[in-house]
């Protein structure tokens, strides 16, 4: 059979740096390549025990449809918690499920985007959804990021000569690859450039409710008196990321519009792990749980941190975030980012190379993404060790 596929699939290649990390994955290999949360976070006996109660008490609303904007009392439940502890959403705003943050950032892109409009990304930014980008057909442009966000003065002069620019995406919290969080003063510009023109903000915030270090910072959709804003949330990395519950919160217009393009996908997210996400919130020591996750992450990434320091000294410069998963690594400039990471992976030990996050991949980068979630603390004891190793095989 001769397939003759879509236009904007056929020209999708397989990245060469994605097969790396496929030859990588094996049960033997350390995975600072991951971007999964700690498995000792998941309340596994909270969700044995609500699954049970729902399955005896409610099993009809369980395994039966649902409507598309989700389960009522999670979407009030969230609601009401986005108001009160982060002050975001309004009266214009509305709150739907979907089935993770990923399908929330997708509907977005498909509701704005025409073959060809322009998406503005961070660079580096998230593997998954730059590739939700390029799938529909949108133009990226990638503005580099800095210390405390993105590079406003970039961001602005793309705003001015970009065509069709449809969304600014960002993940202001954690950022995922660098692990950097966007300054107020930023988010704050960020927010006028956007009014000033007329660009839709699509704000991923998978990680913010895990900051173990420093003082929260306000939400840009807080900020949103225009409707301006798309802000997308999930459970994956609270609850469990398997269950695929995420949240979108938009002005309603616009949430009508991604509910229209959720039925053609999957009609509605799963009924079972919305209920269970509602009990996890309104039924568990939800306050106590977010603080033991931020206190397991807390000494996770102070531990890689300090081996990093113990066995590459001053060769290497590292991100030190205040919450979330990641922390990004240059290498010194002498060194071949992608032969480094293919030698890691051969002596046991999975990193992604940086120029995956890339916008545009063939651009310059000496950097490497380590997730300090998913490893166990004897696997980062010995898998920065043996990166220390590799490091001096080029010296």
């Amino acid at each position: 059979m001769n397939y003759s596929f879509s236009n904007r699939i056929a020209a999708l290649q397989p990245s060469i740096i994605r097969e790396i990390l496929k030859a990588s994955s094996g049960q033997n290999v350390i995975p600072f390549s991951a971007g999964n949360p700690a498995p000792e976070t998941f309340p596994i006996e909270a969700i044995r025990t609500f699954t049970q109660s729902i399955l005896e008490q409610d099993p009809v609303t369980a395994l039966q449809y649902g409507i598309t904007e989700g389960y009522a009392p999670l979407r009030d439940t969230l609601t009401s918690h986005l108001k009160t502890n982060y002050n975001t959403g309004t009266s214009s705003d509305e709150l739907f499920i979907v089935s993770g943050a990923q399908q929330g950032i997708e509907l977005a892109c498909k509701v704005f985007c025409n073959e060809g409009d322009t998406i503005i990304c961070e660079s580096p930014s998230f593997i998954g959804s730059l590739n939700s980008f390029r799938a529909s057909g949108a133009r990226l442009v990638g503005i580099p990021m800095e210390s405390d966000g993105i590079d406003i003065g970039k961001l602005e002069h793309a705003l001015q000569t970009e065509q069709n620019v449809k969304l600014i995406y960002l993940i202001p919290s954690f950022q995922n690859p660098t692990g950097v969080t966007t300054s107020l003063e930023k988010r704050k510009a960020i927010y006028a450039l956007a009014k000033q023109y007329g660009v839709m903000i699509l704000e991923d915030n998978p990680y913010g409710e895990l900051r173990f270090s420093g003082e929260d910072v306000p939400t840009i959709k807080s900020m949103d008196e225009e409707g301006l804003v798309i802000y997308v949330g999930s459970f994956s990395k609270i609850l469990s990321a398997g269950l695929r519950v995420g949240f979108v919160l938009a002005p309603n217009e616009v949430v009508q519009k991604m509910v229209v393009a959720k039925q053609g996908e999957d009609v509605h997210t799963a009924m079972l792990p919305q209920i269970l996400a509602y009990k996890f919130m309104a039924e568990y020591q939800y306050a106590e749980h977010i603080s033991s996750i931020r206190e397991i992450y807390h000494r996770k990434s102070a531990l890689m941190m300090n081996k990093l320091k113990e066995h590459m000294g001053d060769s290497i410069t590292f991100t030190q975030p205040d919450g979330g998963l990641f922390l990004w690594c240059d290498l010194p400039a002498h060194i071949p980012m992608l032969d480094y990471a293919k030698s890691s992976a051969a002596s046991g030990v999975a990193v992604v190379p940086g120029t995956a996050f890339l916008v545009d991949e063939s651009e310059p980068c000496n950097a490497i993404r380590l997730n300090f979630s998913t490893p166990s603390d004897e696997q980062i004891v010995k898998g920065i060790e043996i990166l220390g190793q590799v490091l001096k095989q080029y010296s």
